[in-house]
């Protein structure tokens, strides 16, 4: 038995790893409370309780039913199970990835100790954390699992193969939209790893495109009465935008509040854990350049293009860092697993390169959890000084010139949900209605007309929102 475990260690010390870390994330992101958007996506609490189109169809931008599943098994009880169900979800979703990405690494031939240091690092990884510390994130987690089952079943199915493919790269796409990718990426990264021949490559990316041109064809088909947000329409700029975040966030490993946000900003700690975490870059990055011209890294690069195509093309943030992040987990594998024996350097470096990240996660997860607590507070003064329950509200946001990062650094109005949040706090029994209206600071001086012109819609209570506090007049 002894030495059974001993090989197991040896074999999976990464997973053993995991597993302890496991229960200690768990506790730390249920803590964390919604902020932003969380307020009015498909995963907050829905009270509906028949099974209503948006819970298998389009809906929104978006066609994502099992968003809407979520919200309705949190709307059976908000008070216990928002958004805690929803982190369960993410983190037991992440754990999953980790442990599928080890069984791929093992798949892909890579070594023990190669796979052990690539699959801790996609677990532990602070471009993982937008990913891990979000209350909505669950459809990008779901999305990477099944687009990783597609390809073990793309691989080693015989019978039904393309039929069986189809419904797991369909199932993907209905976490996320990115899922669809997978259509092409299964044969591309097959063929990369000598898994396919090149007849098959062709053959299996043209039947990739017909995934793809059927998903789309459903989505034209069905109902719906969509305008297309500006935002997700692709432009130069933005697109130019896009690939510096992604070639920086995706390769680079710092303290994203310390560096980039400007409240919080601490260049000379931020610059400390980005040196720290320099010797582990290293031997990665000079294998990979070395290696740049190989088939297997050039496949596995064009996969990780194809999975961030989506996000480089509408919106990137770094939540969707996610979405690639098994592809750069890969070519880590690769890179580690050129040194063959001589690792003593390399592991060395990695223990460093875990202590930088393990202080930044923490540091993220602090300031996602005091975003989170900014709006509980905001909340819970709103409802203390409206005293009694109130049907109708008319919310006067002040916007002011906070600058976000991600989901740690949330400006308090939106960590207020621009006032929404305070039907969580009263388990959504009032308000029930709440007109929100944003203003710059310049146009202060209009609240006084703006509350009249309201008064005379037969709204009688304002709550009027500057930075993190809420002054609240009654007529």
């Amino acid at each position: 038995m002894n030495s059974r475990l001993k090989s197991f260690f040896h074999d999976y010390w990464c997973v053993a790893i995991i597993i302890l870390i496991t229960p200690l994330l768990l506790f730390a992101t249920i803590q964390i409370l919604p902020t932003h958007d969380d307020w009015f996506g498909a995963t907050k609490p829905d009270f509906d309780p028949f099974f209503i189109k948006e819970r298998f169809l389009f809906y929104g931008y978006h066609w994502r039913p099992f968003d809407t599943w979520i919200g309705y098994i949190v709307g059976r009880n908000p008070q216990l199970l928002f958004p805690a169900f929803n982190h369960i979800c993410v983190v037991v979703g992440h754990v999953l990835c980790s442990f599928l990405i080890y069984r791929l690494l093992r798949l892909l031939q890579f070594d023990k100790f190669a796979c052990n240091i690539s699959t801790l690092y996609f677990f532990i990884t602070p471009s993982a954390m937008a990913t891990l510390f979000a209350v909505d994130s669950q459809n990008q987690v779901y999305s990477l699992v099944w687009g990783i089952l597609a390809f073990f079943l793309y691989i080693h199915l015989k019978t039904s193969k393309y039929i069986i493919w189809f419904i797991t790269i369909f199932i993907a796409a209905l976490c996320k939209e990115n899922g669809l990718m997978w259509a092409l990426i299964c044969p591309i990264l097959a063929f990369g790893f000598d898994l396919i021949d090149k007849k098959t490559l062709k053959k299996d990316i043209l039947i990739g495109l017909s995934i793809m041109l059927s998903y789309a064809l459903a989505v034209f088909l069905l109902p719906k009465d969509v305008v297309i947000h500006p935002e997700y329409i692709p432009d130069t700029v933005k697109v130019i935008k896009n690939i510096i975040k992604f070639l920086v966030i995706s390769f680079v490993t710092f303290d994203y509040v310390y560096v980039l946000h400007q409240q919080h900003r601490n260049l000379l700690v931020g610059g400390l854990l980005f040196v720290i975490t320099l010797p582990f870059l290293y031997f990665l990055f000079i294998n990979i350049i070395k290696t740049i011209k190989e088939k297997r890294v050039i496949c596995v690069i064009i996969c990780l293009l194809i999975a961030a195509a989506p996000h480089l093309l509408t919106i990137y943030s770094m939540m969707h860092v996610y979405a690639g992040l098994l592809f750069i987990t890969i070519l880590i594998a690769y890179s580690v697993n050129k040194y063959g024996n001589n690792i003593k350097y390399v592991f060395a470096s990695f223990v460093l390169f875990i202590i930088a990240a393990f202080t930044i996660d923490s540091h993220l997860w602090y300031e996602s959890n005091e975003s989170g607590l900014t709006g509980k507070r905001m909340s819970q003064e709103a409802i203390s000084k409206t005293g009694c329950p109130t049907d109708s509200i008319f919310s006067i946001v002040i916007n002011d010139d906070y600058q976000r990062l991600s989901s740690f650094c949330v400006a308090p109005q939106e960590a207020f949900g621009w006032s929404f949040a305070t039907q969580y706090e009263t388990n959504y029994q009032w308000p029930n209605h709440i007109y929100e209206l944003t203003i710059d600071m310049k146009e202060e001086k209009k609240i006084d007309s703006i509350i009249t012109r309201a008064q005379k819609k037969g709204y009688h209570t304002f709550w009027i929102v500057r930075k993190d506090g809420v002054t609240v007049l009654k007529y």
